[in-house]
């Protein structure tokens, strides 16, 4: 529902003055109705990238190619000079991760709701400007002063968001499809530290532990009305995180026993699949950046 708002509003102020307002105006209730309402389809939560990167069928592409091809694509699309790169990025990367990768349509916007709220959030402080004296298309009083929305405002964020925009959808095609093991593989013959790739790897696992402690024991809390009222509340919200505190702690024992268990050493190692590149994956790629570099340099 926020990340609704935020990009209705973010829409609205976009193209106040250059479209028709009643066809903006219609433009941006629909896209908020068609963003709430698939808001509303939580089948998948932050825990299931892991389990959707597995029954991607881009899995089987080559995450060598995968990786430095959207290495490659953010670089492009960060000095991109016109929207037009970062915006057709993002169509580009939502269809390959959707249809050619079989992710459903809904649980990729609910999956995509929290970097764009933090980006449309980004674009109001973008768009708007404290002036003396009401300059601009939009203007908003306060106080002595004026909110202002100017020209020079909406094309710069409109460049800073398609930007932005186009690069997260580029680091969502890299992580939905490809599974944390074969990243760190794709490090490791790339001659990263084995002390960075482990802590990498340990600090995203442990993300996903606390956030399945944190998870239970709220539904835990919840079926015994631990959130009944404001005071239970803050007394529930208190023990909850005290006792996360302590099971994180215990969980990292046990994990660690684990480990050991299984011959641990001084490194992690992984069963690396390693895929062969086949022509159409290189030919895909290779089309998708020319295309890219084309963009930037028709729109430079």
């Amino acid at each position: 529902m926020i990340t609704a708002v935020l990009t209705a509003v973010v829409v609205w102020c976009l193209f106040y003055g250059k479209i028709n307002l009643i066809v903006l105006a219609l433009f941006c209730a629909g896209l908020g109705m068609a963003l709430t309402i698939l808001g509303k389809h939580k089948h998948t939560n932050f825990l299931a990238i892991d389990v959707l990167a597995q029954d991607s069928r881009l899995k089987k592409v080559n995450p060598t190619l995968k990786f430095f091809t959207v290495i490659i694509l953010m670089m492009l699309c960060i000095s991109a000079r016109s929207p037009v790169v970062g915006i057709y990025l993002a169509v580009i990367m939502a269809v390959l991760v959707i249809y050619v990768g079989g992710l459903e349509f809904h649980d990729y916007i609910n999956i995509l709701a929290l970097p764009v709220s933090f980006l449309m959030m980004s674009g109001l402080v973008l768009l708007f400007e404290v002036t003396s004296q009401s300059s601009g298309i939009l203007n908003i009083p306060l106080f002595d002063f004026w909110i202002c929305v100017n020209s020079a405002t909406q094309a710069r964020t409109a460049l800073v968001l398609a930007r932005a925009l186009g690069a997260v959808s580029c680091l969502y095609l890299l992580s939905l499809t490809t599974p944390m093991s074969e990243l760190i593989g794709v490090l490791r013959r790339a001659r990263c530290p084995n002390i960075i790739i482990e802590l990498m790897y340990l600090i995203y696992r442990y993300v996903f532990i606390l956030f399945s402690m944190y998870h239970t024991m709220r539904n835990a809390a919840k079926s015994r009305l631990g959130f009944a009222d404001y005071r239970t509340s803050i007394r529930t919200t208190g023990n909850l995180y005290s006792n996360l505190l302590s099971r994180s702690y215990r969980q990292a024992n046990k994990n660690f026993d684990a480990m050991e268990s299984r011959c641990y050493g001084t490194e992690i190692r992984f069963l690396e699949n390693r895929e062969k590149i086949t022509f159409i994956q290189a030919v895909a790629a290779a089309v998708i950046t020319a295309v890219t570099f084309c963009l930037c340099l028709l729109f430079s």
